[in-house]
């Protein structure tokens, strides 16, 4: 995920302002931590360069 993209994503439960938490980078390219929102306390995944903005309830119905 590029970080630049921080300046446009928001958080898809309730609209808050995401942070983000890297765990390994190269470049300007986050490859895995999570994106976190401080309003609602939601937690996103990054896998593989790869954020997982998807709803909690959707994530935990595909897990299944």
């Amino acid at each position: 995920m590029k970080k630049d993209l921080m300046e446009i994503l928001a958080c898809p439960v309730c609209k808050g302002e995401l942070e983000l938490r890297t765990e390994s980078e190269e470049g300007d390219d986050v490859i895995t931590g999570n994106l976190s929102c401080a309003a609602c306390g939601e937690i996103y995944p990054i896998e593989d360069s790869i954020p997982n903005l998807l709803s909690p309830d959707l994530r935990r119905e595909l897990a299944q």
